[in-house]
């Protein structure tokens, strides 16, 4: 009878390691690259957010827009070489979208060379109906958005129509936004000219290209603090099966050499201002990262 129960115990224990093994490996998809696993997907994903549909008494009722830069591009090639299947996190756009526009600020969408903005489908809450609406809404400007390099050219140096600019995350956020030029003057003019800056979990991945032409001693961040997705917990993805690999590159630590010290350990709800520039550290953040957002334009436009 013992020896019975220990190979019951034993069985069940294999058929743990079983199951584990195979909901913590990425899910391949038809391109070839991998979304999370899963089990990434459940511990990560949930089906709701804790929007709160904020009601601002002093809502603004100018012209001033919010200018969003999304990423175009869908695949990160990890440093194993296996692609990982990205983009921007919704929740990282839609939650912000919904307070700023709460807050009586127009979004328009913008992505550097004006293909379609790519979104992690994977990452949508499926049940909270705040996101789909907003997403139904703004599907039209996701698969039509501005070009920035046209709005660099021709529209930036001459307009006053805006207030901030805004660059969710998602992994996507690390791919072509650094290193873009056009991004590197939109995000210079912004500064210069006193706008609010807004970046959450990945986004600040995109302040790099502001220190493309210049060092560490002149670089516009220098001495800032934020609140960013953590290289800590990136390393902790293939763990998971949330990514396939590792991530080619840490660009928090990337932020570090330039003089901007990240204030969060963890991929949580930490939000921070530091002047001009509003971060949040995860999609946990969205909502405190809008509403912050929103209260602060409010402010600026009512001086």
């Amino acid at each position: 009878m013992k020896k019975k129960i220990i190979l019951t115990l034993v069985s069940l224990i294999l058929l743990a390691f079983i199951v584990l093994y195979f909901t913590s490996r990425p899910t391949e998809t038809e391109d070839g690259s991998y979304i999370p696993s899963p089990l990434a997907l459940k511990l990560a994903i949930p089906p709701t957010t804790d929007f709160v549909n904020t009601v601002y008494e002093n809502k603004y009722t100018g012209n001033k827009k919010v200018l969003m830069v999304c990423t175009e591009q869908k695949n990160m090639t990890m440093a194993n070489g296996k692609k990982f299947s990205t983009g921007n996190h919704p929740v990282e756009i839609l939650l912000p979208v919904l307070h700023l526009k709460n807050a009586g600020f127009d979004v328009e969408v913008v992505t550097p060379n004006g293909k379609p903005v790519v979104i992690e489908q994977w990452a949508m809450p499926k049940d909270d109906e705040y996101v789909k609406a907003i997403y139904a809404e703004f599907k039209k400007k996701f698969e039509n958005p501005g070009n920035l390099s046209e709005f660099v050219t021709n529209t930036m140096n001459e307009s006053s129509d805006y207030v901030a600019i805004f660059i969710p995350g998602g992994h996507g956020a690390m791919l072509g936004l650094p290193e873009n030029k056009d991004v590197s003057k939109l995000i210079k003019w912004s500064h210069n000219n006193d706008l609010f800056t807004l970046a959450i979990c990945h986004g600040p991945a995109a302040l790099l290209a502001a220190g493309l032409d210049s060092n560490k001693d002149n670089y516009i961040y220098k001495g800032y603090e934020i609140a960013s997705f953590p290289d800590a917990v990136d390393e902790q993805g293939p763990i998971i099966g949330y990514t396939p690999g590792h991530v080619p590159y840490k660009y928090g630590e990337k932020l570090n050499n330039l003089g901007v010290t990240i204030i969060n350990q963890e991929a949580d709800n930490t939000v921070h201002k530091d002047r001009k520039l509003i971060t949040g550290a995860s999609p946990l953040a969205a909502n405190a990262f809008g509403k912050l957002a929103a209260t602060e334009l409010i402010k600026q436009m009512n001086k």
